[in-house]
């Protein structure tokens, strides 16, 4: 027939088809086959991708036993994958101008863009829609909030509750979320499309009785309350999420969530609320702090924390009034918690009163493990309402609930209500207690991160249980504790004030360089606004000049008119989202910067850095500029020419537009994860721990397996499974499968992670030991390095910090002498 062919790929396909048509080898049909289906799917031959219908189908695919959830997993892992690459590549088109957007008589930052079934839009407060939460400011940290919820409720996986594909890019300055979009949604005004929840932040509010019952699923994982708000008619609308959380059905029948940037209840250290008194641990701590926006939210880590403190607290406190009922001390009614302990007024968090020595100080409950058993199995008997529980033992774990703050008289159940203090939110008067209960929770929570996970942070440190070797184990370190970011400048200001300052001057030099490059960070966002394409070289020169060069004078060199053509430069007028003027750039100085630096860490992060230019900060803090260099151009997706860069000449700047190769997009996303090998790998762990070493090796080599199946060869995951097991038959003594394993990591972490990252030094230097075992004890570690091909420097430089933690000078030469063939040991 008369078939046009567009694509040059599609004439090929058939040929191909053509050429084994009547092949009776089985093998050469399914070859064929299987490339044509890896070319259709990996492609857009025909048309282009349904991002949303692929996302939600993978997600649909069968889990009741171990093949179908590898299956579905790994259907799930290939199509987040092909999205984020796809939402990237679109996002960094938006903003180099060449989308067109569906709304191009409006203003330039108000324009949206739909390009391969992706809708993109700016970081930027168009409608005044964040007004009341810091402006532009709020609209920049808002999707990051909503990945964040998109993560924990993908996490969560409730069966018929759908989320979008989400993708945050900043590139060139800006931020750029990629959405999948909901089928319909396009058809109809919002105000039209919302079933549940509100679209203005609390004046008009709806509500949804699907959307309510699969939301009530993720209310327990996510320690979430369902509550009443009132709308703008006072009518009372129940709800199991935040407001600002929408419900859509879409036109495929799908029940979609949307805008989940307050999934999490706010953190009262950075919300300042009039006639609301905040814990003295807070206050001493310089607490509340008004920040530049009110979407200030508490992690999910910290949530869980503090949970788990609380449900410690409550099995102590019940377990100790059982025994003294069972010693019959007291009658009734004049048990501890009975003492002033009400659901408004502060709970004690380390469960007594100060100055006051706590009964669980005796090790009575701690000696009595009995009594725990009875708490659970109380709370059990009485969650089955059987009638069977005494009075005096139910009054029991009331009173524990009571004190700890749990929503449930019966049993242990702490949630927050995400819309607490929340702006533009009312809420009925039958629940004014209900929310002075929310309130001193909120309290609790913010006081439980400054008085226990700080601390905690800093003694993990000293303890060696945490070790950070540059900024991204920094910042890993902290949100695994729930510690924000803005509370960096808290951690290094306690570093400061803690006895064992000098065992922890490696985390402090760590905390000082993320301050600064995060501080330069910021500005170089807004810097880079303002840059034409053409000139992004120069401009990014000049600015790490002005950063990093001791050279007093830098001159920025604009592009020549003769580069830009005429027609060029009226195409990309109107698709500047910066400055009108776009040579601001040029006029910034070293002196300049680091004044702003100096004024960003203390807005910011609240600390005071004593340095008015590169040379004092490198002085005062015993820094090195290319540990600098490394995290600004990390941060900022910069890509820089690998040569020597002499920073300290005073006649000539460091850099010059050659220097500077790419700038990068800097991506956030959904990391999907292989839930079975996850089990493995942790249980494989908890083996270890128990001493049961060939157990623990079979179920990591299980979730090795697993991985492979849903990952592919190359993934961090399978990184950390080979090193584990390299170090297990290291241990049992097999020091050739030892070795074999090491040096697959090694191979996967220089991939994944790059060669200057500090897992591939440790992986380098795991491998020069078990060379150095399998060779014998006469070869020098620097030796098996070599071998290798690492350079020596690469490791000074990463190690630098554990390095200077030994007692010897620092030499590689030392390591073989070491007791242990982990690398954390150099810090011991």
């Amino acid at each position: 027939g008369d078939l046009s062919l567009s694509h040059p790929a599609q004439c090929a396909v058939l040929v191909l088809c053509g050429a084994v048509h009547g092949e009776k080898s089985w093998q050469v049909q399914t070859a064929v086959k299987l490339v044509l289906l890896f070319w259709l799917s990996s492609s857009n031959a025909f048309q282009t991708r349904d991002w949303n219908e692929e996302l939600q189908t993978t997600r649909e695919l069968p889990r009741k036993n171990l093949p179908e959830r590898l299956l579905r997993e790994r259907a799930i892992f290939k199509v987040h994958s092909d999205f984020t690459a796809a939402a990237t590549r679109g996002a960094m088109a938006v903003i180099d101008g060449n989308v067109m957007a569906i709304n191009p008589s409006e203003e330039t930052k108000m324009q949206m863009f739909i390009w391969n079934n992706i809708f993109f839009s700016l970081g930027f407060d168009v409608r005044d829609h964040y007004k009341d939460f810091g402006g532009d400011v709020a609209a920049y940290v808002a999707p990051t909030n909503d990945l964040n919820g998109v993560r924990t409720y993908n996490a969560v996986d409730v069966e018929g509750l759908y989320t979008l594909g989400t993708v945050v890019v900043d590139y060139r300055g800006y931020r750029v979320t990629a959405q999948s979009i909901i089928p319909g949604i396009l058809e109809r005004e919002q105000e039209e499309s919302v079933v549940y929840g509100s679209i203005d932040f609390g004046k008009t509010v709806v509500s949804h009785a699907k959307y309510l019952e699969l939301l009530e699923k993720t209310s327990r994982p996510l320690k979430i309350q369902r509550h009443k708000v009132l709308n703008d008619k006072d009518e009372e609308v129940e709800l199991c999420s935040s407001v600002e959380c929408k419900g859509i059905i879409g036109n495929d029948g799908r029940h979609y969530v949307l805008d989940l940037l307050r999934t999490f209840p706010p953190d009262l250290n950075f919300l300042p609320v009039e006639g609301e008194e905040m814990p003295e641990e807070c206050q001493r701590m310089g607490f509340p702090k008004q920040h530049r926006h009110k979407l200030c939210c508490l992690r999910q880590e910290l949530v869980d924390a503090f949970v788990e403190h609380r449900y410690l607290l409550f099995m102590k406190l019940a377990a100790l009034q059982l025994m003294q009922q069972k010693a019959n001390k007291q009658e009734s009614g004049s048990t501890l918690l009975e003492n002033g302990s009400s659901p408004t007024s502060p709970f004690p968090e380390n469960g007594m009163e100060d100055g006051k020595k706590s009964p669980l100080e005796d090790g009575q409950v701690e000696e009595k493990v009995a009594g725990l058993d009875r708490v659970k199995e109380l709370t059990e008997t009485i969650a089955s309402d059987d009638g069977a529980v005494d009075p005096k033992s139910r009054e029991v774990i009331q009173n524990a609930c009571k004190a700890v703050g749990s929503i449930s008289n019966l049993s242990f159940d702490i949630r927050f209500n995400p819309d607490i203090f929340s702006p533009g939110v009312r809420f009925p008067d039958s629940s004014k207690d209900q929310i002075q209960d929310q309130k001193q929770l909120l309290k609790d929570a913010a006081a439980f991160l400054v008085s226990y996970q700080i601390p905690g942070l800093i003694k993990d440190c000293v303890d060696h249980t945490v070790l950070p070797m540059d900024g991204a184990t920094l910042v890993e370190a902290m949100h695994q504790r729930g510690i924000n970011m803005r509370y960096l400048g808290k951690v290094v200001d306690f570093i400061t004030k803690t006895p064992a300052r000098t065992q922890l001057d490696h985390v402090y030099k760590i905390g000082i360089t993320e301050l600064i490059t995060r501080s330069a960070k910021h500005i170089f966002k807004t810097y880079l606004q303002g840059v034409e394409l053409s000139g992004l070289s120069a401009a990014i020169s000049h600015f790490l000049n002005c950063f990093l060069s001791s050279f007093p004078n830098p001159v920025a060199h604009l592009p020549t008119d003769e580069l830009i053509s005429k027609k060029k430069n009226k195409r990309r007028k109107n698709r500047n989202l910066g400055n009108a003027d776009n040579t601001t750039w040029a006029s910034m100085s070293p002196q300049e910067l680091w004044k702003n630096i100096c004024s960003e860490a203390k807005a910011y992060f609240d600390f005071c850095l004593e340095c008015e230019s590169v040379d004092q900060a490198v002085e005062v803090y015993s820094l090195q500029k290319i540990t600098l260099l490394r995290e600004i151009s990390l941060k900022t997706g910069i890509q820089i020419l690998l040569k020597e860069y002499n920073f300290d000449h005073r006649h000539k700047p460091a850099f010059t537009e050659e220097d500077i190769l790419n700038i990068f997009p800097v991506v956030k996303h959904v990391n999907p994860k292989a839930s079975d090998a996850f089990h493995f790998f942790q249980s494989g762990q908890a083996k270890v721990q128990q001493g049961f070493l060939k157990e623990g090796c079979e179920l990591i080599s299980e979730a090795l397996n697993l991985f492979n199946n849903v990952y592919g060869a190359m993934h961090v995951e399978i990184c950390a499974c080979l090193r584990l097991l390299a170090r297990l038959n290291y241990i049992m003594g097999d020091y050739s499968e030892a070795l074999s394993n090491q040096q697959k990591a090694v191979l996967m972490s220089e991939r994944v992670l790059g060669i200057e990252h500090p897992n591939t030094i440790q992986e380098y230097v795991s491998t020069s030991w078990g060379f150095t075992r399998l060779m014998g004890r006469n070869i020098p570690s620097t030796c098996a390095l070599a071998l290798f091909s690492v350079p020596i420097q690469t490791v000074f430089h990463v190690l630098s910090p554990l390095l200077s933690l030994c007692r010897d000078p620092p030499n590689l030469q030392s390591f073989r002498d070491l007791p242990s063939p982990m690398p954390l040991c150099l810090s011991c």
